[in-house]
């Protein structure tokens, strides 16, 4: 017997995306990101002699830590396309929990710390973001519509 599909909803689609967009940003860190970008510097107002002495060693260090940023971004993402395709979509009340917790301790995190330090990316990410959230209020939106409330009545026919 073939269980019933639920359908995708806006939702589901954009938690997808979301989900996505946080996979690509995991494998930019993994793969292409340098150790120090150049308002990396600038934030730490590091002179040039102290940057010649302590760059090398910082570079390789930060190398190793935005691999392991870039693995838990990229594993983030991927539980939360995972989470679109079936709990989600599936209207799971948990299933918004994990959405929320998900995306907030990650894009929504990474979003706010990036403006706090004046990061040039911090509008990207700030659109990487909304996607997330945009994923919770067509939830609450479709959950909202589809809110039936219990009566005494029986339906007119």
């Amino acid at each position: 017997m073939k269980t019933a599909v639920n359908p995708w909803t806006t939702s589901s689609a954009t938690l997808a995306v979301a989900g996505m967009i946080i996979v690509g940003i995991g494998l930019y860190f993994i793969a292409l990101r340098p150790p120090l970008l150049p308002e990396d510097i600038r934030y730490m107002n590091l002179s040039a002699a102290e940057l010649e002495a302590i760059g090398p060693r910082l570079a390789m260090w930060l190398s190793q830590v935005f691999r392991v940023l870039g693995g838990y971004a990229l594993a983030t993402g991927a539980l939360l396309v995972a989470l679109a395709f079936t709990a989600f979509r599936a209207r799971h009340p948990v299933a918004v929990t994990g959405a929320l917790v998900g995306g907030a301790s990650s894009i929504g995190l990474m979003s706010a710390v990036n403006f706090t330090l004046g990061s040039e990316f911090r509008w990207p990410l700030f659109a990487c973001a909304l996607v997330w959230a945009v994923s919770l209020i067509a939830y609450g939106l479709e959950s909202s519509r589809n809110h039936q409330p219990l009566t005494n009545k029986e339906p007119v026919p």
